[in-house]
């Protein structure tokens, strides 16, 4: 009788990768001609990112060359929790961007619930902030891949130790 294949579903970046484009976006904005002067600041603290800036419009184009520099650098807008913007000293915008790292409890038992629902050959089971998906035939678990991609949900999703 053949063992069982599996993998895991998580939800995770690469923090060097986020960093890199953290530097771009900073080096972009310091270039670009309508933000020169703006003495814009993009921080990464643990787990959170801290635009400060002068204007709305300011905020506005900073938050688009980091979202584009971390596309290029293959990162999932998804990691991102924008909080409300808040007015800082000095007539500044501030916002707080959260970042977003394993897949939440609620989330995690609606991606199992759709896999068992749509898959009768596969076993599902959380663990912590991943789900192990297990079946006997690895055919299985690439169409569970493919359904899973076609889905959107609010995490990025990344598959790991497929055996």
């Amino acid at each position: 009788m053949a063992a069982n294949s599996s993998f895991d579903i998580v939800s995770k970046f690469d923090r060097q990768e986020l960093k890199n484009a953290l530097d771009q976006a900073e080096r972009e904005v310091r270039q670009r001609y309508d933000l020169k002067d703006t003495k814009t600041e993009i921080t990464l603290v643990e787990d959170t990112i801290t635009i400060n800036t002068e204007s709305d419009y300011s905020l506005g184009a900073v938050k688009d060359v980091m979202e584009s520099k971390m596309i290029s650098r293959k990162l999932s807008l998804k990691i991102l929790d924008y909080q409300p913007e808040e007015d800082a000293s000095g007539a500044r915008k501030r916002q707080v961007v959260k970042l977003r790292e394993g897949i939440a409890d609620d989330i995690a038992k609606k991606i199992s619930k759709e896999i068992r629902d749509n898959f009768k050959k596969v076993n599902t089971q959380i663990q912590g902030d991943a789900i192990r998906v297990q079946a006997k035939s690895r055919d299985d678990l690439q169409a569970v891949m493919a359904h899973l991609n076609s889905q959107d949900y609010p995490v990025a999703l990344q598959y790991t130790n497929y055996r």
